[in-house]
């Protein structure tokens, strides 16, 4: 394989419909544009096999076919090591709901589950609603200094009762990456699981969840340039273990549809393979050959060049104001952080903010972005909350531009913005 780390940018955009509304979008951790290929592949599925899978005629035939291919595309897009490993859902947070549910049967009252103070509630909220049957609870809490989570505040929480370890990839607030491997290791060697949450990781980096060791896996296609869907990795023998959730008569042994009762939306599944096809050539375009998992590798690896540029862009104005207070690294360091960047200004009401920067035609958003306990945990909910940039490749420097140019009136007060007494 060759290749190098070149982003075309002209190409990326042109593949983005959504882009010739007018609009800047700086808000794609709530939800990225989709890429024409997934569109594609949506209108293929329901023009030309719209059937429900399981008959013997050749269009039930073909719709099992894509289903399949979907999962192939799920397979090669996280580097799983077999296609029923991938689990389809209608987001992250009802696939999460659905693991703890598929889950209980496996523990018992005084069981621990391990959650992040750091992560978005979808990987808090269903572990917390096991306590009702006796599971114990634990925080591992972020490191108000350094923003991070450490395996030294880990260390003590564990214990031979506990079972689950639950914890994000990339906060969708503070935006840097964690060691995820180092925290698989060290989960793994005291004997329990790990769960990640990987929604604010999954649209900017190359996944590989067998070099990361991850027991379960979980991201939003929504947020990753396809339709509102989600996708979960889990380890085939694990997966095996759970409780179906589906008919009695599909047992344990139907993987992975046991986790996919009514079976998954075929078309948003099929719109994976979109998504990847995008990838691969965006692969191609940066120099690459070889497989399709070599083509997404290199893909993101123009992905994170372009993302690093913005990012650098964006906190190089912010560091540069007095009277601004960014939440997380200030900066890039090795590319660990991703181009989704919190922030607050001094006295400054961040509803108001976004709500004059709606004028200008650039989309960004305020408040706890639903990882309300990190917010609270590190009192940042007042005055609105937070100011949420967050970018991926096909946001341009010239936009960024144009967003502190916008910011840099707002802030001036041409706006009539109140500031708080």
């Amino acid at each position: 394989m060759s290749q190098t780390s070149a982003l075309d940018l002209a190409y990326a955009r042109s593949q983005f419909p959504g882009l010739d509304r007018g609009w800047t979008f700086f808000d794609n951790a709530g939800g990225s544009q989709i890429v024409a290929p997934a569109l594609a592949r949506i209108n293929t599925f329901l023009i030309e096999k719209n059937v429900q899978i399981g008959g013997t005629y050749d269009v039930s035939r073909d719709a099992a076919a894509a289903l399949y291919e979907a999962r192939v595309a799920g397979k090669d897009l996280v580097n799983a090591s077999r296609p029923e490993e991938i689990v389809f859902g209608s987001s992250t947070t009802v696939l999460l709901q659905n693991l703890a549910k598929a889950m209980q049967s496996q523990l018992q009252p005084g069981d621990e589950i391990i959650v992040s103070s750091g992560d978005h509630e979808s990987n808090i909220g269903p572990w917390d609603r096991l306590q009702a049957m006796g599971i114990v609870l634990r925080f591992w809490p972020v490191n108000k200094e350094t923003l991070t989570l450490d395996l030294a505040d880990l260390e003590p929480l564990m214990s031979e009762r506990t079972k689950l370890v639950c914890v994000t990839h990339c906060s969708n607030i503070l935006g840097s990456v964690n060691p995820i491997r180092s925290f698989a290791d060290f989960v793994h060697a005291r004997g329990a699981r790990i769960c990640v949450d990987a929604v604010a990781y999954a649209p900017h980096r190359a996944v590989d969840v067998q070099a990361l060791d991850v027991d379960y896996y979980v991201f939003s296609l929504y947020k990753t340039y396809g339709p509102h869907f989600a996708m979960m990795y889990g380890r085939y023998d694990y997966l095996a273990e759970l409780d179906t959730l589906y008919h009695y008569f599909y047992g344990k042994d139907k993987i992975p549809g046991k986790l996919e009762p009514g079976n998954p939306n075929y078309e948003l599944a099929y719109a994976t393979c979109g998504i990847v096809d995008y990838l691969c050539e965006l692969g191609r375009r940066a120099g690459a050959t070889g497989s399709t998992r070599d083509l997404i590798v290199a893909a993101y690896g123009a992905i994170t060049a372009q993302e690093d540029a913005l990012t650098e862009r964006l906190l190089a104005y912010l560091r540069a104001r007095n009277d601004c207070r960014i939440i997380g690294q200030s900066v890039n360091r090795d590319s660990t952080r991703v181009p989704t960047i919190a922030f607050r200004f001094e006295g400054r009401d961040a509803g108001e903010i976004c709500k004059a920067m709606d004028a200008e035609g650039i989309a960004i958003r305020f408040g706890d972005f639903h990882s309300r306990r990190l917010a609270e945990y590190l009192d940042l909910t007042d005055l609105g909350g937070m100011v949420r940039v967050s970018m991926v490749h096909y946001n341009t420097l010239e936009e960024v531009d144009r967003f502190t140019a916008a910011l840099d009136r707002i802030l001036a007060g041409d706006t009539g913005l109140r500031q708080a007494s």
